[in-house]
């Protein structure tokens, strides 16, 4: 689960972030962290939509390279 600190360096800096939900890249999301709560997190995608996702799923920086070593392992 992604911590609270990381989420809020994310929003402050208005880190673009990539959530990788499964091993297929289709299914990621680009955003930017707008808020989150204990267990969900809202993400502002490029559309301006607003999604808000499990704090279970892994999220990363978009400008590092996709990594799903956590769904294997």
């Amino acid at each position: 689960m992604i911590t609270e600190d990381l989420l809020d360096q994310y929003r402050v800096d208005g880190t673009l972030i990539r959530v990788v939900r499964d091993a297929d890249a289709k299914n990621d999301v680009k955003g930017i962290v707008v808020a989150w709560d204990d267990e969900t997190v809202m993400i502002r995608k490029q559309n301006r939509r607003i999604v808000k996702l499990d704090r279970n799923h892994h999220y990363q920086p978009f400008a590092e390279e996709r990594n799903v070593e956590w769904i294997e392992g």
